[in-house]
């Protein structure tokens, strides 16, 4: 059931991208939102590597750890340029409820959780910096989330062949 909940979420989130990239987004939401969900995916990651005995596993939590940690450091980094303050990340409710999911799992389950999880977090992910480097209006920023999506658009691929 879970399954098909997933896949009905995923098949919906082209129609929302679209939906989403056509309005530009302000770049405090934009600095807020890649904020937000690169500091999920480092917690997520954290709780599966402590759990997780699937090696393919391990190796992509431990890449979502560090290229996420780069992302944010870049966003910062533009926000700084564009003459920003950017605020340290925080995660929001969704992404508080998905790692209290994670920790309350099992191991066995955590790990397909966990994959289930990302790939959700990675559409929306690829949405806000796709929609961002295509709409943005703060050119540090633009570039900066141009630089990301190909990060993103990877890990998506290597979360389909798990």
């Amino acid at each position: 059931m879970s399954k098909i909940l997933g896949a009905m979420v995923l098949a919906a989130l082209p129609v929302v991208a679209s939906a989403q990239m056509a309005a530009p987004m302000p770049a405090s939401t934009y600095v807020m939102k890649a904020g937000a969900g690169d500091l999920y995916e480092r917690k997520s990651s954290e709780v599966v590597l402590g759990s997780t005995k699937n090696p393919k596993l391990k190796s992509f939590a431990q890449i979502m750890i560090s290229d996420h940690t780069t992302s944010t450091a870049e966003v910062k980094a533009a926000a700084m340029q564009a003459g920003m303050t950017p605020k340290p990340p925080m995660l929001d409710a969704k992404q508080s409820h998905n790692i209290a999911a994670l920790k309350a799992a099992g191991p066995m389950k955590r790990d397909a959780l966990y994959i289930t999880q990302q790939k959700a977090a990675h559409q929306q992910a690829l949405m806000v910096q796709q929609g961002y480097a295509m709409n943005g209006t703060v050119a540090p920023l633009k570039t900066a989330a141009a630089k990301i999506v190909p990060v993103v658009q990877q890990h998506i691929q290597e979360l389909d062949s798990m």
